[in-house]
């Protein structure tokens, strides 16, 4: 089948990613042919470094990938025509989309919530005029939703990875001491990192603390009494050694995450690929204006406790929250570390689950076949 996926850059990396993750699946896993289309070639290229930025048409891993541009007026004849998180496709694409013989499936892929009400949301048919219906896509992480991206390829990957991979790894990002406890750090702007890395610090227990570049490095400098940041630079604290990384491709934030023993998380993307390492893992989840992120985190959390024994699951909750409030308590760090060898059980046993759901793109694939049979 042939696939046009829309993608409009809203998160700096969020949308992006997890629009790019889907696009490869479906080609190089399921023998789709897609299109994507994103208007932020740009922001691709800082997670796909092969991508040229300032090209209009590329071939990209097996995908067609075009600069949605105010000049582009995409009108192809696709059997699925994906808008990733209500993005709306363009004017020419639905007059297109319209005067088809057989009309293509028409599907709006939302946003990741645990959110109680999402099943019975998912796949529903929205008409839309002219013979097309458009259908809502959720993922998710329980049956009757649509899961969640994790490619096979990655799966197994992570599944084969060593604890002398792991070191080598480590070792080859400049660290010094790859057996120490080690931390990675992508989140949003958050005052809470000052408190963070003060309790790391007074612990005196040996911790690497790796940072990608992002949103969060003007905040780490300032707590580190440094004008400014950039990725290859490594400080010490006492036992913290904290080293900023660059930007890398997504295999290789992949790799990160699974040699890290604890990941915090932003956003979608980072989070989705945080529960498939199999690793404890702290949300900084996309704020909203109206708070809507708060129910969501809580939706999650329900649903990542279950059968936690109630103090570690309260500890967690109590953890996460008051990094999102951007304001830890005394002894917040303390209560995670203490907790994290029997976080790590949990987290197996999450992402074991979440194999048990399908897969994001397989369950596309399998919804596109039954609709367009």
């Amino acid at each position: 089948m042939r696939w046009s996926l829309f993608c409009r850059v809203v998160d700096n990396f969020g949308d992006i990613g997890v629009c790019w993750r889907l696009a490869r699946q479906l080609q190089q896993e399921y023998g789709q042919n897609v299109t994507l289309w994103v208007d932020d070639v740009a922001a691709l290229a800082r997670i796909a470094p092969t991508a040229a930025p300032l090209e209009a048409n590329q071939n990209l891993d097996g995908v067609q990938v075009r600069h949605w541009s105010v000049n582009a007026h995409p009108a192809d004849d696709a059997d699925v025509v994906i808008e990733a998180f209500a993005c709306e496709i363009p004017a020419s694409m639905l007059a297109a989309m319209r005067t088809r013989a057989t009309a293509p499936l028409w599907l709006n892929l939302e946003y990741l919530s645990a959110e109680d009400w999402v099943t019975g949301c998912h796949a529903l048919a929205s008409p839309q005029g002219g013979g097309l219906n458009k259908y809502f896509f959720f993922p998710g992480f329980v049956a009757g939703t649509g899961g969640v991206i994790g490619e096979e390829q990655a799966r197994q990957a992570r599944a084969r990875w060593s604890v002398q991979e792991r070191g080598a790894w480590l070792t080859a990002l400049g660290v010094a001491n790859p057996t120490a406890l080690t931390l990675s750090l992508f989140a949003y702007e958050n005052p809470a990192l000052a408190a963070l890395i003060q309790q790391i610090a007074a612990t005196q227990e040996p911790v690497n603390l790796l940072v990608p570049e992002g949103r969060v490095l003007p905040e780490l400098a300032k707590t580190l009494g440094l004008p400014a940041l950039q990725a290859g630079q490594h400080h010490q604290l006492g036992a913290l050694n904290i080293h900023i990384l660059p930007m890398v491709a997504q295999p290789d934030y992949d790799r990160l995450l699974w040699s890290c023993d604890l990941n915090f998380v932003r956003g979608e993307d980072s989070f989705v690929r945080a529960q498939w390492a199999a690793r404890p893992l702290v949300w900084h989840i996309y704020p909203q204006d109206d708070a809507a992120h708060e129910a969501k985190l809580v939706a999650f959390l329900k649903l990542y406790t279950t059968g936690w024994d109630e103090y570690r699951a309260s500890r967690l909750a109590a953890f996460w929250f008051g990094w999102n409030r951007r304001e830890l308590a005394a002894g917040a760090w303390a209560d995670l570390r203490e907790m994290l060898p029997q976080a790590q059980q949990y987290a197996a046993a999450w992402a074991t689950h979440l194999e048990s759901l399908g897969n994001l793109a397989a369950n596309l694939v399998s919804f596109a076949k039954d609709k367009l049979k």
